[in-house]
């Protein structure tokens, strides 16, 4: 049993007369015991559709996920994450002010850019008056106390951070220092009013090096009286200062790309000189209008305290977008981390199946934008991509995409830091036919994924020369798993030796495989004729389809022997990780579900749905990881108690820092947002599903969460959602493209109506389970019961409140609370 306690108050609910807190104690299932304030009171009878629009307070309902901190966060693991996509930084309070310069390319081994004190802060984190807030909405991190206040943001498009001051004592001199660590090694300049550190390296020396040159560059100045700027030492820069007569003062920080071709004032000047007033606010301000924005409600506080953590996931995957590359790898937000240069997991390499359900969450909200560095990491290394194919995997056509692989498409995992007795360790090959069975050498389906992303995304956005773009790496994925294919004694094509992923090696038609081909070959057929390319690609993908295996099943009870397909008749089977079930399991993954998300391949009108219910309910490793896919495959299942009970149940075992990250390690400083992604695409896929060209509205939301919000499916179309005690109330779809739409209908074995966004009727429907309509581009529509008239529903916009207080999910919490609670 896990213990839940959710005690955010906002203001318009936190009362009772008198003015005390009110509490209330819920008894819920025997899974989760939760403590919670009254939840605000909603009603059925209300909508926020008026007059064709979905009408949603995009600030005050993200003010409500402001991270609130009531006592300064001194520790490192306690940092504050700001960024512009391509800056990262985390801040936190030691030594008055600290805050750690990261960004994506400073490869392969990600260093840091270096870190910033302002001692001169420290009246202000030991006020007895300190407050703290994360402003997600405007991308602020803001402290006050001892009539001090303190401002840090990310300009934009420069690359900039700014730490602006205010109520200092204008009479007491400041310093500011920037530095390194050792065994660090910069370059350390002072010209003017700006100092420098700068380091170049070259990527030649670990696995798989690429030959290229890497840096970091990091200046610093200041806004103040008698500016004088020193080296230190070698590592480090000092600023010394006084504040203006009014106890203002602002330390600029620049951290430009570098690689050591540029001139080191050129590249930092315009950063440190451009700082225009407001411009964060107003980038932050358009990020979350384009973004589909939900809010969740809950007597338990639980969907609530979701509805934070999807949109930290949100902000932070603007914040370290990255630009040629994803800011993160192993599910780590490395541009926003606190560990100076410390990494656990290969610096240089990317974890696929820890990228993913940021992809999915990404399309959902509808900032398909986001995905361009993942995008590019594969289609700009698929040429080295074939060369590594053709070298390690026994000369075969096409691309086997290494699950586990370095930037410039290499499939090597390099690990220094691991056991230095045992160097067999430190280096793994991924996509070989001849290394060592280990996690990922022959997992071969990672390509197959990747390009099913690259289909959805053409999918949700309908940019034909995203497609034209990235369609080779479709092409070429398929060519390889067709070489990979052999045909067996039974006609059929099989594959192996293969990893079931990182849970079994080395077996024969893992479920990975067999769902990678039924989704990846269909997909590459409707390319290609879409594009007019690869006509006899097409023809062999036809072919093969017809001969891809059924997924093997095994008994529900151990020991788990394989059982036929006619097995399923009797619903004491269930889908297994390969047809050698009795091998040994590596790692913790569900791998038997993976035909339901992210192939896509098993839903509610499936023949196989039995199947796959029965899969998930004995799956052997639930909720078992910070990147468990149980939440989001429960979602696609339509179990909307577990929706609710598994996300509860992965923050609270692994949601341990602060800021909503999930942590491995808390000695490495790093903080995971994987955790995130997975609670970001789990409660959009609550809310709407389209994966099959089948729009689902509420199709597993669960019990006693009550949801506003939108997401978004196929052709740029938007889908605004309220849902009342679990069942849909208000129904909208904002057409991004002109197509026929066909929607399950919302109230089963009721009649239905679709009204244009003017309000005159476009289409009326008998009772049926299934509705289609033709959507036009640019156009809204509200579906309702035939039978309810629109004047009965009372116009209510959706709002929120800011945050005023830390929340807490029993072990784990968003903010702090006062040192003494």
């Amino acid at each position: 049993m896990f213990l839940a306690q959710q005690i955010w108050k906002e203001k318009e609910n936190m009362k009772r007369p008198g003015g005390k807190p009110l509490y209330l104690a819920l008894a819920c299932t025997s899974f989760i015991w939760h403590v919670s304030v009254r939840a605000q009171s909603q009603s059925a009878s209300d909508t926020a559709w008026d007059n064709g629009k979905f009408h949603i307070d995009v600030a005050g309902v993200i003010s409500r996920s402001n991270i609130v901190l009531d006592a300064p966060n001194i520790q490192a693991r306690e940092a504050m994450p700001l960024g512009n996509g391509s800056l990262g930084a985390a801040v936190w309070s030691a030594n008055g002010f600290t805050a750690q310069l990261n960004r994506a390319d400073t490869l392969p081994y990600r260093y840091s850019l270096g870190q910033v004190e302002i001692p001169g802060l420290i009246p202000l984190t030991n006020a007895r008056d300190y407050s703290g807030r994360l402003d997600l909405y405007s991308g602020e991190f803001r402290e006050s106390g001892g009539g001090m206040t303190a401002t840090v943001y990310m300009q934009p498009h420069t690359d900039t951070m700014i730490v602006d001051v205010t109520g200092a004592d204008p009479d007491h001199a400041q310093t500011a220092k920037l530095d390194l660590w050792p065994p660090r090694s910069p370059h350390a300049s002072a010209a003017g009013k700006t100092g420098i550190l700068s380091q170049v390296w070259n990527d030649n020396k670990a696995p798989g090096a690429s030959g290229l040159s890497f840096g970091t560059l990091s200046a610093i100045t200041a806004e103040g009286r008698g500016l004088s700027v020193t080296i230190t030492d070698p590592r480090t820069i000092t600023l010394s200062f006084e504040p203006y007569p009014d106890g203002h003062f602002r330390i600029i920080i620049a951290g430009p790309h570098y690689d050591g071709s540029q001139i080191e004032q050129d590249a930092v000047t315009p950063a440190l000189v451009q700082t225009n007033e407001g411009e964060h606010k107003r980038w932050w301000h358009a990020f979350w209008h384009r973004a589909a924005t939900i809010k969740i409600t809950s007597a338990d506080g639980v969907g609530a305290y979701m509805e934070n953590l999807r949109n930290i996931y949100l902000y932070a995957a603007a914040a370290e977008k990255g630009k040629e590359y994803p800011g993160t790898q192993a599910g780590v937000a490395d541009m926003l981390s606190s560990g100076r240069d410390a990494h656990h997991w290969d610096s240089s390499a990317f974890w696929h199946w820890n990228l993913r359900m940021q992809v999915a969450a990404n399309l959902g909200a509808g900032l398909s934008e986001l995905n361009a560095p993942y995008f590019n990491l594969y289609r700009e290394n698929l040429a080295n991509i074939e060369d590594w194919t053709k070298k390690h995997m026994l000369r075969r056509p096409g691309a086997c995409i290494a699950e586990t692989m370095r930037f410039n498409g290499q499939g090597v995992e390099y690990e220094p830091s691991w056991p230095p007795n045992q160097p067999s360790l430190q280096v793994a090959y991924d996509c070989d036919a001849q290394f060592q069975p280990y996690a990922n050498s022959r997992t071969v389906s990672t390509g197959a994924e990747v390009s099913l992303w690259v289909w959805q995304q053409y999918l949700a956005t309908n940019d034909r020369s995203f497609l034209i773009s990235n369609y080779p790496i479709m092409a070429a994925s398929a060519r390889f798993l067709l070489a990979y294919q052999k045909v067996g004694p039974d006609g059929l094509l099989h594959t192996g030796p293969s990893n079931a992923h990182e849970t079994q090696w080395d077996v024969t038609d893992p479920t990975t495989d067999i769902a990678a081909c039924l989704a990846l070959y269909p997909a590459t057929i409707q390319a290609a004729n879409l594009l007019g390319k690869d006509a006899d690609l097409v023809e062999q993908l036809k072919a093969a389809l017809l001969k891809i295996p059924p997924y093997p099943r095994a008994q529900v009870t151990s020991p788990q022997t394989l059982v036929k397909p006619a097995a399923d008749a009797e619903g004491q089977d269930m889908i297994v990780d390969s047809y050698l079930p009795a091998t040994i399991n590596h790692n913790n993954e569900n791998i038997g579900l993976e035909p339901v998300w992210p192939y896509n391949l098993i839903g509610p009108e499936s023949l196989l749905f039995p199947l796959a219910l029965r899969t998930y309910t004995h799956r052997p490793y639930p909720a078992t990881a910070d990147w468990s896919y149980d939440p989001i495959q429960a979602a696609r299942l339509g179990l909307g108690k577990e929706v609710g009970e598994t996300l509860a149940a992965i923050t609270e075992k692994y949601q341990d820092s602060i800021n909503g990250f999930a942590n491995w390690d808390q000695q490495y400083g790093e903080f995971y947002v994987e955790l995130g992604g997975i609670v970001a695409t789990s409660l959009q896929e609550a809310l709407v599903q389209d994966y099959d060209g089948l729009i689902r509205v509420a199709p597993a939301t669960p019990p006693g969460w009550d949801f506003d919000g939108s997401a978004y499916i196929r052709g740029k179309t938007k889908v605004d959602v309220q849902v009342r005690h679990g069942v849909p109330t208000t129904v909208a779809i904002e057409a991004g493209t002109t197509q026929r739409l066909k929607i399950r209908n919302p109230w089963p074995n009721e009649k239905i109506e679709i009204l244009s966004g003017s309000g005159v009727r476009t289409e009326n429907h008998a009772m049926g389970s299934i509705v289609t309509f033709k959507a036009v581009a640019g156009s809204s529509y509200l579906m309702k019961r035939a039978e309810a008239q629109a004047t009965t529903l009372r116009f209510v916009p959706v709002t929120g409140l800011p945050a005023h207080s830390p929340k807490k999910l029993g072990r784990a919490q968003i903010g702090l609370f006062g040192r003494s609670q």
